[in-house]
């Protein structure tokens, strides 16, 4: 007994360590591909001195709330004895290694369920880590979809412009998000799981690697999908929680362009209107980057990717390619230190055991 814990300790340490090494070169990767000089950071970052503050100070309570939503995940489940600064701390090194590894989920979850599951076995830890993705990604396309509609509205009420171009963009935005919306209410009433596993199976190569998972883990698989459809059948108030608490999380991260549009001196109007529309668009403008980085996902912190998609996205407005520009400077250095914090998280919590 005492040499598989052992084994199993090592193992799991062995993991971290290399989560640890593939953020800690991911980000120097960024900094050295992050072809900007010194006296552009400096002009956009330090133009207004409030915004470098308001932009690293607001997402401590983003991630909070990204916390606090697993969290109310996790005792919908049944008792729990872990505390939300745990979590928290969890949490922020989750987002590190989702913005440092390829495709996101390839560090984030597993870091997440090893954490979690000697305080509640593995099979609450798996399913409360996944319905926390699910909802998460559930929420972007709803995200997704409102933007397409608020859009539209704007259009129509003279607020912007519209075009063909821009339409058909809008068309195929709306019905991703509302394919993608579709498939996850139906992940939540019959689960997920053993659906992908399935999906995986057809793909070259995977066909036995995926019947000898069923095989093998066919009942954990099973309770896994019976504890994500749970939480929307039996815990509805749960769902609708985590639901509007995380998409009040992608509205309030909207912020962050307004602040750094605000201090260029973007204006979409005089008063409060003109700060109200500024919003909308900052709000379209981080739904529309977020769409196009996340198609190309794959792509570790999304270089490149983030920053053509911010460009893009302004000129939609009126703005300059430039503003764009400044926009993916301030939120890529914000990037940089939240993800170095979060993989410093993870150094710390190791040492306390």
């Amino acid at each position: 007994m005492e040499r598989e814990k052992s084994r199993r300790f090592s193992g799991e340490t062995v993991f971290k360590m290399a989560m640890f090494a593939l953020g800690l070169v991911s980000i120097v990767i960024m900094i050295f591909s992050f072809h900007v000089t010194w006296e552009q950071i400096r002009n956009t970052l330090f133009g207004t001195w409030w915004l470098p503050i308001a932009v690293l100070l607001m997402w401590a309570p983003l991630y909070l709330i990204s916390a606090y939503v697993w969290l109310i995940i996790l005792r919908g489940q049944g008792p729990c004895n872990v505390g939300l600064g745990m979590i928290y701390k969890w949490s922020i090194t989750g987002f590190a290694l989702n913005s440092l590894t390829p495709m996101g989920l390839l560090g984030s979850e597993p870091y997440k369920i090893v954490e979690l599951k000697e305080r509640v076995g593995t099979q609450r830890a798996t399913s409360s880590v996944l319905l926390f993705t699910m909802t998460h990604i559930y929420t972007h396309f709803w995200f997704w979809f409102t933007a397409a509609v608020l859009y539209v509205i704007l259009a129509c009420l003279g607020l912007d412009e519209m075009n063909v171009p821009l339409g058909i963009v809008l068309a195929f935005g709306a019905l991703f998000s509302y394919a993608g919306i579709y498939v996850f209410r139906k992940g939540y009433r019959n689960g997920f799981v053993l659906k992908m596993l399935h999906v995986t199976g057809h793909l070259p190569g995977l066909k036995r690697w995926s019947r000898r998972m069923e095989e093998k883990h066919g009942e954990a698989i099973h309770n896994i999908d019976a504890q994500i459809s749970q939480l929307r059948g039996q815990n509805p108030k749960v769902f609708r929680k985590s639901f509007l608490l995380e998409f009040s999380e992608r509205i309030l991260q909207s912020f962050e362009v307004f602040f750094i549009l605000l201090s260029l001196g973007v204006a979409s109007g005089t008063g409060l209107g003109g700060h109200l529309l500024l919003f909308l668009h900052s709000f379209l403008i981080l739904a529309f980057t977020s769409l196009f980085a996340n198609i190309l996902g794959f792509i570790p912190m999304q270089l490149g990717t983030r920053e053509g998609g911010y460009a893009l996205a302004v000129t939609v407005f009126g703005l300059t390619s430039g503003i764009g520009m400044a926009v993916s400077i301030v939120c890529r250095l914000r990037e940089i230190i939240w993800d170095a914090f979060g993989l410093l998280l993870m150094q710390i919590h190791k040492s306390s055991h």
